[in-house]
């Protein structure tokens, strides 16, 4: 799903808030752009800012809010790829931030590292992208939930009113070994089910729940049920309003 509001009194100024993709790294996860149209478009292209709040969770989106596409111009390509004042259009930015850029395998975004698809020292580096990726994405639902963009609180709290247990699940899968993206068995092959998710991964997700399921609460989202959690996830619990 991708939401946007426009500015009712400057329609060259938009936000967009696009909700990560199943059997990613990004699911259930809301990640929000600006975009402004320059007085010469659409023979220019929209200029686009993410709002990294100073993560960084893909290779195409920068700490700084720039955004790498070759449909915006700020980075190489050829026919479709790049903007064309005939056909080019806001949607196919959005579905290509959506389905090109918060994809399965963001690893191979990355200049060059498409060439390493399908070897294995490639495939290996793209689950341990894959892992950090998810961390990253549970840092910015933390700070979405405690910042939410002016104007979109509303959307915020709804959305994570509703995934909030999907997610939290899914969580649980990958702290006891399920591969990222593949939490409920959506495209789950046998070699990637033996994989299995590192210590590392496990250890940083393990200290990230707890503080998720507290800014759930937080929002008056309910998720009792993931307050004491198995495989030795233990935290204290303060008491509750």
């Amino acid at each position: 799903t991708i939401y946007v509001r426009i500015y009712e009194e400057r329609m060259d100024l938009l936000r967009a808030a696009i909700v990560g993709p199943s059997a990613t790294p990004y699911h259930d996860g809301l990640f929000f752009f600006d975009i402004f149209l320059p007085p010469e478009y659409p023979h220019e292209p929209p200029l686009v800012h993410y709002n990294s709040g100073g993560l960084r969770v893909n290779p195409n989106l920068y700490e700084s809010g720039k955004v790498c596409l070759s449909l915006l111009n700020t980075w190489t390509g050829t026919g479709t790829e790049v903007w064309n004042p005939g056909s080019s259009t806001i949607l196919q930015v959005l579905l290509s931030l959506q389905a090109l850029v918060l994809n399965e395998k963001p690893y191979f975004n990355e200049a060059g590292y498409d060439k390493q698809m399908g070897r294995a020292e490639g495939e290996k580096n793209s689950i341990s992208y894959n892992e950090n990726a998810f961390i990253g994405t549970c840092r910015s639902i933390l700070y979405l939930l405690r910042n939410p963009p002016k104007h979109f609180e509303a959307l915020v709290e709804e959305h994570f009113n509703q995934c909030s247990q999907h997610f939290l699940l899914a969580c649980k899968a990958y702290m006891e070994g399920a591969p990222v993206g593949c939490a409920f068995e959506q495209k789950k092959t046998a070699e990637e089910s033996q994989k299995g998710s590192s210590t590392g991964f496990k250890i940083m997700l393990g200290k990230l729940f707890p503080k998720l399921v507290e800014a759930f609460f937080a929002r008056g989202i309910d998720c009792s049920q993931f307050v004491e959690m198995e495989k030795g996830i233990c935290y204290n619990w303060g008491k509750q309003p």
